[in-house]
């Protein structure tokens, strides 16, 4: 299984400029033949591409420094030197680029051919036919090439999914991830079971299809780096909604609705426009439960407070095919009010 690697920090230079030359014609009647020294080529720049065919930055754990092609020298003749090739580094559509040293967001890598120069290329040096005047016909000098810029980089992939499950660990999202889509998360009994976020495709049929990312589980604090939470509430951020996953089975442990408060909680702390994002409260683990009551008082909450709510077991599968339903026309109401903007 490919491993997730969601951060990175890299070293790019893009190619110094070639030199520009001296040189003469051997032309008679005048002084040295006439100045007839080339410009010196640009150096190649670092270029990032944005590309779906990849979703994690594994290829860049081991390769750490990337450098552009220099600019050739100018030549005899007027000639100009070839300019160095760019260094085109693909990266996955949701990379964020950002400085290192300054921590300033150079790019932000959404779209699929999205491009975007890290570090340009310096500029060719004139030649000396460049420095020719009247009063002086000869110029024996020349401009050496400027150098490329050079920086550390750090890449952070943000995950683009159509829909994030969230809740607190071992609610139950990775066993629902697994039954909804093809993913193969690990799964177990014990906290922070998803030590890296999972992607998985749910497929209604031919032409419906959904990502589903599978965010490992919060627990209060989050946004202050307690836990896993705080490293991975970015990836949140990408998806058009949410599915908020509720364990109804331990509800004497821990109240249903107090959980999905405190989750929201950290979410508000986190960032105000992630608590905004659209979300479905899918109650879980409902074979489990020998209150049957409790289903019905929660679907009642939930809706008082605009939710739309559905009650599972991910294990058993009851009520798996109305949430994908679900799932899809939540997804087709977003899509629409988007267009409509």
């Amino acid at each position: 299984m490919e491993k997730f690697i969601d951060r990175v920090k890299i070293y790019v230079r893009a190619g110094k400029g070639g030199d520009g030359a001296v040189a003469f014609l051997r032309e008679k009647y005048r002084p040295k033949g006439g100045p007839a020294g080339g410009d010196g080529g640009r150096g190649g720049n670092v270029i990032l591409v944005a590309t779906s065919s990849k979703h994690t930055l594994l290829d860049f754990k081991y390769k750490k420094h990337f450098i552009a092609e220099d600019g050739e020298p100018g030549k005899g003749k007027k000639m100009h030197g070839k300019k160095g090739e760019d260094l085109i580094i693909y990266v996955p559509v949701g990379t964020v680029v950002k400085d290192a040293q300054t921590g300033e967001i150079i790019c932000d890598l959404v779209k699929d051919g999205q491009t975007c120069i890290v570090a340009r290329g310096g500029k060719g040096g004139r030649g000396n036919a460049r420095f020719a005047t009247p009063t002086n016909q000869a110029p024996t000098y020349a401009e050496k090439g400027e150098p490329g810029e050079e920086r550390w980089i750090i890449l952070e992939l943000k995950l683009i999914a159509d829909v994030g499950l969230i809740g607190f660990p071992n609610a139950g999202k990775s066993t629902l991830l697994a039954r909804l889509t093809r993913a193969n998360p690990k799964i177990a009994d014990y906290p922070f079971t998803t030590l890296s976020p999972n992607l998985g495709v749910m497929e209604l049929d031919w032409d419906r299809r959904l990502i589903i990312a599978d965010i490992p589980g919060l627990i209060e604090d989050a946004h202050k780096g307690a836990g896993l939470g705080y490293e991975f509430l970015r990836h949140i951020e990408r998806t058009k909604f949410l599915a908020h996953i509720i364990d109804v089975s331990d509800f004497r442990e821990r109240d249903p609705i107090h959980a999905f408060e405190a989750i929201n909680k950290e979410l508000a702390l986190y960032s105000q426009e992630l608590v905004k994002k659209p979300q479905i409260v899918v109650a879980n683990k409902i074979d489990a439960l020998s209150d049957k009551g409790l289903i019905e008082e929660l679907k009642n909450y939930f809706k008082e407070k605009g939710y739309e709510f559905f009650a599972i077991s991910a294990l058993t599968g009851e009520g798996l095919e109305e949430l994908k339903e679900g799932l899809w026309k939540k997804y087709e109401e977003i899509k629409t009010e988007k267009e409509r903007e």
